[in-house]
């Protein structure tokens, strides 16, 4: 088969490479029929090249079509439509028991690479596909088929009534929507209450989306890319373009009444323009991250009010300003999204009028072939590049 194999940093390319088989009874295998580039895939591409391998496949958002099921998968069969979390969870240990799928036990690299990581010597979470070797070192979604672990608990089986839908109006169950209306239900936001997103991308977009549909008076976007502003704008989010304003913190107080938002959602993480990317070189050793946007959002928030990340962070932050954030007794959630944990509360959403615009994300769909391209344009913010759907 086809698949985006990862050769170095700034360089995938699409190889041949074997045909995925079951390995386990609890394993399927599905034929990919659309993969998207996530924008936590710009950090493989090009920061986290240490926990990398050449050779390995890519990818962590896929759906398609059930083509062979292990014996102990029962809830899914041949022929069936699903579309696969990012995160891998048996379903049944004592975390995904309380609905912590991210920090699934049975599928945690316990490795030497991923205890090293950590700076808490305590590893990292559940394996996902395609996202390094400190994740599993799973075989990734990008590409023409995929196996999946756990698939007597992990795919979503796209409902009978979607009828023709296309995917994506499904696609983005894998993380894009179970990763922004976490990072909502973290937010906390009171209703009426004003809501401040750092990062338009995908994530941002849908967190903007969700927080409206679900009662906020006002979301306060901040990015800098036309694109992305034009895009929140259409679906009724206040923007700041932040390379336009001496001070965001200034502006959003402003705004607020000098009292400052209610909530806010770092939505980009490591990625954020001007940061010094807190990832684990080659020698082992740390680079720390200037965290801006993480940093604009904390100086943005009212007392009492709650910071909620969904970004993705690597390695220490300088200089954290952990008494100043309790002083203003501001609470602070984080995580991985645990997928499997949100799907029955946005389902409705996807079946019903389309209420999120979930068919108003993609901005480029392309053969897989054209992958590298994908990534080139979506690292450098070209070509009005938001969401990029594979097509195998």
């Amino acid at each position: 088969m086809k698949a985006v194999v990862w050769h170095g940093k700034g360089d995938v390319r699409v190889d041949n490479v074997p045909d995925p088989i079951i390995q386990e009874p609890t394993d399927a295998v599905i034929r990919v029929t659309s993969t998207a580039i996530c924008g936590s895939d710009l950090h493989l591409y090009s920061k986290l090249s240490p926990l990398m391998r050449e050779g390995d496949i890519i990818g962590h958002e896929p759906m398609g079509i059930v083509e062979e099921v292990g014996r102990d998968v029962e809830h899914i069969a041949p022929g069936d439509r699903v579309v696969i979390p990012f995160n891998i969870s048996c379903g049944h240990c004592f975390f995904c028991d309380q609905h912590l799928y991210s920090q699934c036990e049975n599928t945690r690299d316990k490795g030497k690479l991923a205890r090293g990581v950590n700076l808490l010597g305590r590893g990292r979470g559940a394996s996902l596909f395609g996202y390094t070797h400190v994740y599993g070192a799973v075989p990734g979604g990008q590409a023409e088929y995929l196996r999946v672990p756990q698939a007597h608990f992990g795919p979503i089986k796209v409902p009978e009534e979607a009828g023709e839908a296309p995917d994506e109006r499904f696609l983005y169950l894998s993380d894009v929507l179970p990763t922004s209306w976490q990072a909502l239900a973290y937010a906390d936001v009171p209703e009426g209450g004003t809501l401040g997103v750092w990062g338009l991308g995908p994530i941002g977009q849908m967190c903007a989306r969700m927080a409206l549909h679900q009662g906020a008076g006002r979301v306060i976007g901040i990015d800098n890319v036309p694109e992305r502003l034009t895009m929140a704008s259409r679906w009724g989010v206040q923007t700041v373009d932040f390379s336009a304003v001496e001070n965001v913190r200034d502006v959003v107080l402003d705004l607020t009444d000098g009292r400052g938002l209610d909530a806010a959602i770092d939505a980009v993480g490591m990625e954020a323009s001007g940061s010094v990317v807190g990832s684990i070189l080659q020698t082992t050793k740390l680079q720390l991250d200037r965290a801006t946007a993480l940093r604009a959002a904390m100086s943005s928030i009212r007392r009492g009010g709650t910071l909620s990340i969904s970004g993705v962070y690597a390695g220490p932050i300088q200089a954290f300003p952990l008494g100043d954030l309790f002083d203003m007794q501001i609470q602070v959630r984080m995580g991985q999204a645990n997928v499997r944990r949100w799907v029955d509360d946005i389902m409705p959403l996807l079946t019903d009028e389309d209420p999120l615009g979930v068919e108003d994300l993609k901005t480029h769909e392309m053969p897989l072939e054209d992958a590298p391209l994908g990534y080139e344009i979506f690292q450098k913010k070209q070509d009005g590049a938001i969401k990029c759907v594979l097509k195998p």
